[in-house]
């Protein structure tokens, strides 16, 4: 990864800097236009046009088959950041913005799911001084702007592209934020929920009863369930308050929620400042409470990295780790369906 990439990626990680709690999830109101979803450019990603999620490291172009047959809905994190100026919401038609987006979290991150259809909407992401403020109002109003493009999107998805293919949901950060409503709304206790592969809902808390009847994933093959972490160095307790510290976590290397010691042996392989290298044992992984804790991960600089919360490597650090367990749901939830 370049540097400017890798900065991208630390101030997006500011999103679960914060020791307030998250704002409670808005009921949209206001007066304000959706995104047109019709618009190719207001995508970040599409099976159809090249993009950097289309991206592929290059010690993983060799063994690199896409299967058509399955849909990936990712909804990125916040890259809406830098000082706060009054303006809530991110405007789509950002360029550099734009840019920002796709050089850090789409390339970075989305790319971990491409061997599936990937979609990825621009929308009006919520600033992350959201997530801070004390005017909870406005952030409440500002998020729930951003979760009506994101509804908006997934329903133009639906509509247009899907035609009843398996689905995989898959966040981060703040797209985990929007991503947890999307499943309630749309899958959890509906028809939609027998076409779900997984939920990948990561870098921000999942609270055990969130959902009253989609079940946490248990296992590296269950399929029609949800999952989640947020990776920090072992022995940290971040100073977050009780609304924060409330979430189930999986271990993306045992993908158990228990609090087995997984070690080093178990990692895959972590695709970080260099897109196109691959570090293979780089960390260990044990779940604790509500956080998942790892050792300092060893890759070549890692010693002058000093922070303890590794939001920055939430996907980056399991990245093969991921595109494993993806493929072992997708052949489960296929076997699953040919026995009924």
């Amino acid at each position: 990864m370049k540097n400017s990439s890798w900065i991208l990626l630390v101030v997006m990680s500011l999103v679960s800097c914060t020791t307030k709690s998250l704002p409670v999830q808005s009921v949209v109101s206001g007066n304000y236009q959706l995104t047109d979803y019709t618009i190719s450019d207001n995508w970040a990603a599409l099976p159809q046009k090249a993009d950097p999620s289309d991206e592929v490291p290059a010690p993983l172009v060799a063994g690199y088959l896409k299967d058509t047959t399955v849909d990936v809905f990712f909804i990125h994190p916040t890259t809406f950041t830098g000082d706060f100026t009054g303006s809530w919401n991110a405007d789509v038609k950002d360029n550099g913005l734009n840019k920002k987006t796709d050089a850090s979290t789409i390339r970075f991150q989305a790319s971990a799911f491409n061997e599936f259809n990937l979609y990825a909407p621009r929308y009006q992401q919520a600033h992350i001084h959201s997530f801070y403020t004390d005017q909870k109002k406005n952030s409440a109003a500002a998020l729930g702007r951003a979760y009506a493009d994101v509804k908006s999107a997934f329903e133009y998805f639906l509509a247009n592209w899907n035609q009843g293919k398996p689905i995989i949901i898959a966040a981060h950060s703040q797209g985990a934020f929007h991503a947890k409503q999307l499943v309630r709304e749309f899958f959890e206790g509906r028809e939609l929920e027998n076409k779900l592969v997984a939920a990948y809902l990561i870098g921000l808390p999942v609270e055990p009863d969130y959902f009253s009847q989609l079940p946490l994933c248990e296992d590296s093959v269950q399929t029609g369930c949800y999952l989640g972490w947020r990776t920090f160095r072992q022995g940290f307790e971040p100073e977050f308050d009780s609304s924060f510290r409330n979430s189930v976590v999986v271990n993306p290397l045992t993908w158990k929620a228990d609090s087995s010691y997984a070690d080093p042996t178990l990692h895959k392989g972590a695709v970080l400042r260099n897109f196109n290298k691959v570090y293979y044992k780089v960390s260990d992984a044990q779940v604790h409470k509500d956080l998942l804790w790892v050792s300092r991960p060893k890759f070549p600089g890692s010693r002058l990295y000093k922070s303890k919360n590794y939001h920055i490597g939430d996907i980056n650090l399991f990245y093969l780790n991921i595109r494993e367990n993806l493929a072992a749901r997708v052949r489960a939830f296929r076997e699953k369906e040919h026995t009924h």
